[in-house]
């Protein structure tokens, strides 16, 4: 089995990489940096024996790139059974007083890079009649929130794509899953103190995720909606 994770060197990417890799999945990871890309791999063949990781470095704000490092992977694998759409960015501010280009550069890697790697991806299923794509959205796409107004935009612009894909490949066999947790412990909240319990571990997402592609063939988990038990910090 073998699926392809953006954004799968830290936090729920990274930690759906690992329960994918621990029941036997092999991996194909996509992100910016080398160095975490190949920290990533050599932990995760190390600790899974006989699970192959094919890494990718690539600024998936590119469409050329993301499109290039799709057909690269279904290049070197025979299929593809999970596209975990994951990467993503939050430029915190305000719709009048963002930096110029912040709502271009959200709408670049939150949206655009499931999009093109979803289309260089999703034929391979759709031929199969099998398969399963995850966007990873947010409470967010969901609800307007303060100082977010663009990263909003993009979530709910993600939430809308992930729905007409869903119609679009429910005939196909091919299953697509909207993921949209609240506040979840990742990088974005580095430096700041925020009391136990108001963040989700991303390995509760990872594990969400997991049991959403453990169902049989005759239902879909069509969106997944996690929020921290004590609610979002």
């Amino acid at each position: 089995m073998y699926c392809i994770i953006t954004g799968g060197t830290k936090g729920m990417g990274r930690s759906t990489a690992e329960i994918f890799a621990a029941n036997g999945f092999h991996i194909a990871l996509v992100a910016r940096s080398v160095a975490d890309l190949q920290t990533t791999k050599a932990v995760l063949e190390e600790r899974f024996s006989g699970v192959e990781v094919l890494i990718f470095s690539a600024d998936l704000t590119d469409a050329a790139a993301v499109k290039q490092t799709g057909a690269a992977i279904l290049a070197q694998w025979p299929q593809v059974d999970v596209l975990v759409n994951n990467a993503g960015t939050f430029l915190p501010g305000t719709l009048l007083d963002e930096a110029e280009g912040a709502l271009e550069h959200m709408m670049q890697l939150n949206l655009y890079s499931a999009y093109h790697l979803t289309r260089a991806v999703a034929p391979a299923m759709v031929q199969r009649g099998r398969g399963h794509i995850f966007n990873i959205g947010s409470v967010a796409s969901l609800t307007a929130m303060n100082r977010a107004g663009s990263y909003v935009a993009t979530k709910f612009a993600m939430l809308g794509f992930t729905r007409s894909l869903r119609l679009e490949l429910r005939a196909h066999g091919v299953k697509v899953t909207a993921v949209l947790p609240g506040s979840t412990l990742t990088s974005s909240w580095d430096g700041l103190e925020v009391p136990d319990g108001r963040l989700i571990d991303p390995q509760e997402v990872a594990q969400a995720i997991w049991n959403a592609w453990q169902t049989g063939p005759t239902v879909c988990i069509e969106e997944l909606l996690l929020r921290p038990q004590l609610g979002d910090y």
